[in-house]
């Protein structure tokens, strides 16, 4: 299923090979909430621009427009017309950030939707089910997202039931998987390691949640509210108690300096809303930092967002008429910037990966961030 091809120190190459075709790793999943990069990006924009995998939300996806619908309709890939892998996260984290008012329970959590307040319950077999209709390619477990600064007793109740909760999700995953009229009977399961900062609630859930033998395992709790340095303390404790034989996911993370990083202590996938983001408010990433196309030197500037650069907007545009129609609010500017970000993280895990399997990924990590430090 997975197979690591090539070491670099602890980075790692390999490759996932799914229902819906090979991952390449390390690799950048494109954000897709709601079966739908936002910025007007197609599912033909997605193939041209390097993407392997898309990425949608459980939670999103349940209460709009339906995951008995989108059943229905023969499963998010025919939905969205997209033949790739797609993962869905299992929205636990939507759940405890989204919703006001929410009691947790061990058999899962009851809250209101966002969109109109009604009750929902949700738990482990129910967030399965909901993926399983959803057919993608790989599920997430239904776990808690713990504060990072919540107190230790707290996080070790919470990274508890997390475990708890997994079995569950296993064995109603493998239920699931075996009844003949499930969509994807080839679905994957990831695990999630939670324990917010504290090291050792992190290393001992690692090592319970490995002992299930998943075919792949997540990161969870980062890159909400701790820093940079706690963040690479926490993927240095957790990662080699995880199997190296198997994926590991850093969820929700994030800049491309967190990924070189991440990417330097083992981690293989990495999904973030940044780029789409980003995007959508005139900032685009370049090997030399970001640029704010809305700042007034770029007025008369005829230049590509980044000379070399092939995705589609650097292909035929400049900085001065994508800035005209930011300023202007076309949603054609909005869309070039959003294509334009996607392609570089893209690319830049193509880079990743070469780098490595020629042996000098710590060089390429250091130019990298080196370059896009930079003044412009």
């Amino acid at each position: 299923m997975y197979r690591l091809l090539k070491r670099d120190g602890n980075a790692k190459r390999g490759e996932l090979t799914t229902v819906h075709g090979v991952i390449q790793t390390p690799v950048f999943m494109n954000v897709g909430t709601v079966a739908a990069i936002k910025g007007a990006v197609s599912t033909e924009d997605l193939e041209s621009i390097g993407t392997q995998v898309e990425l949608s939300n459980t939670y999103h996806l349940h209460v709009r427009p339906g995951d008995q619908i989108v059943r229905k309709m023969g499963g998010l890939h025919r939905f969205m017309s997209w033949d790739k892998p797609i993962l869905t996260d299992s929205g636990g984290f939507q759940v405890f950030s989204l919703a006001g008012l929410r009691k947790i329970k061990e058999e899962g959590v009851y809250f209101n939707s966002h969109i109109d307040g009604r009750k929902i319950f949700m738990g482990p077999e129910e967030s399965m089910r909901i993926q399983s209709n959803l057919a993608s390619t790989i599920a997430m477990a239904f776990d808690e997202c713990a504060p990072s600064k919540a107190d230790r007793k707290y996080v070790q109740d919470s990274a508890d039931r997390t475990v708890r909760w997994l079995k569950r999700c296993k064995t109603e995953l493998e239920r699931l998987n075996s009844l003949e009229d499930t969509i994807n009977k080839k679905q994957l399961l990831f695990g999630i390691n939670q324990g917010a900062v504290y090291d050792d609630i992190r290393i001992e859930h690692a090592k319970k949640i490995t002992e299930l033998e998943l075919p792949g395992y997540a990161i969870g709790g980062l890159a909400v509210g701790e820093s940079h340095e706690e963040m690479y303390r926490i993927i240095e404790s957790v990662v080699p108690c995880l199997p190296a034989e198997k994926p590991v996911y850093l969820m929700g993370v994030g800049t491309p300096a967190n990924i070189l990083e991440a990417v330097d202590r083992g981690v293989d996938f990495f999904d973030c809303v940044y780029p789409s983001r980003n995007g959508r408010h005139g900032h685009v990433y370049t090997n030399h930092g970001k640029r704010n196309l809305f700042n007034a030197r770029y007025e008369l500037d005829e230049s590509p967002i980044e000379d070399g650069c092939q995705c589609p907007a650097c292909r035929r545009y400049s900085r001065a008429y994508i800035r005209h129609l930011l300023k202007a609010k076309e949603m054609l500017g909005m869309r070039l910037c959003v294509l334009h970000n996607l392609y570089f993280y893209n690319h830049m895990m193509e880079e990743i990966r070469e780098a490595i399997e020629q042996n000098r990924y710590q060089e390429y990590k250091r130019k990298k961030l080196e370059d896009m430090t930079s003044p412009i």
